[in-house]
């Protein structure tokens, strides 16, 4: 199963950035195995293209059926995060594809959608074989890549700064949110930021998205004094935060806030920075999409 294994990063990047989940993705690569496991690999000509099709078959599927499960699911709905290495910046096109902002947009699309986006606009992959995939006439699948190019290019959020300064006002907002510095969260906000919080009914959040900065300035005070701290403790069943450290880590090819607590992650917090200013913020709770994650060290 050698080929397999070469493979097995790159059908996970593809499977993931088409569910928007590392668990359903990880599921699907060992499904795409088992199937790989009963070919005789001497009659497939092109196994990275057979393994790349089998694996967005069996993810654009999944999505189908997960999609059903999110439209209940207990608040705001973001994607899984994922821990990327510093020099993902270096290959810019993969680190921008799993950019939180972009997959909370491709979760609007439908699922043979954002299939084709994603191995179009990711993986450069040639329409005749992406027509091959979804099982499309090759001017079928133009036209569904062209509807999901112009949706995602008119809904995803505009930030313009780099991974630099996207570090320093991560810094910065990290220094006064936990520091007490009212004056100094706020000068970081723009008036119309939104703070999207996921929890999953399994952690104390907004079952809404907060908007402005004073509601949002107003949820994060409360959420770093002590009695906050010890609800959201609380509810995640963590009752000794004393043991709460803060840090930075990259996520999604992004600098991010990575709260832990007890030895594990507790929340994600990652940033979109337009003119200098935060103008969202996605915070993640749910202890299902974030216990993988590694502790800062």
């Amino acid at each position: 199963m050698s080929t397999f294994e070469d493979h097995r990063t790159l059908l996970t990047g593809v499977a993931y950035r088409i569910l928007g989940s590392m668990a359903d993705a990880e599921d699907v690569v060992q499904e795409a195995w088992l199937r790989w496991s009963g070919v005789d690999e001497t009659i497939v000509a092109d196994p990275k293209a057979y393994l790349i099709r089998i694996t967005s078959r069996l993810a654009i599927d999944r999505l189908r059926w997960v999609k059903s499960r999110r439209e209940s699911y207990v608040g705001p709905w973001l994607p899984e995060p994922i821990s990327t290495t510093p020099d993902v910046a270096e290959h810019a096109e993969l680190a921008d594809s799993v950019e939180l902002a972009l997959l909370v947009v491709l979760e609007t699309l439908s699922p043979l959608e954002r299939a084709v986006f994603v191995l179009r606009e990711a993986f450069d992959m040639p329409f005749s074989e992406i027509a091959e995939v979804i099982g499309r006439a090759e001017p079928a699948t133009r036209q569904l890549a062209r509807r999901a190019r112009d949706h995602v290019q008119e809904k995803r959020p505009r930030f313009d700064a780099d991974l630099g300064e996207r570090r320093r006002i991560t810094e910065r907002f990290l220094h006064a949110s936990t520091s007490g510095d009212l004056d100094g969260l706020i000068g970081l906000l723009s008036s119309e930021v939104t703070l999207v919080s996921d929890g999953g009914g399994k952690a104390r959040s907004p079952l809404r998205a907060l908007t402005g900065a004073e509601n949002v300035t107003r949820f994060l005070v409360s959420i770093t004094t002590p009695e906050g701290i010890a609800k959201f403790m609380a509810s995640i069943g963590v009752g000794d935060f004393a043991t709460m450290s803060y840090g930075l880590a990259n996520v999604n090819g992004a600098p991010a806030i990575v709260i832990s607590a007890a030895g594990r992650v507790v929340t994600v917090i990652s940033l979109l920075i337009t003119d200098g200013k935060i103008d969202t913020i996605y915070l993640l709770a749910n202890p299902e999409k974030i216990g993988h994650l590694d502790v800062p060290s």
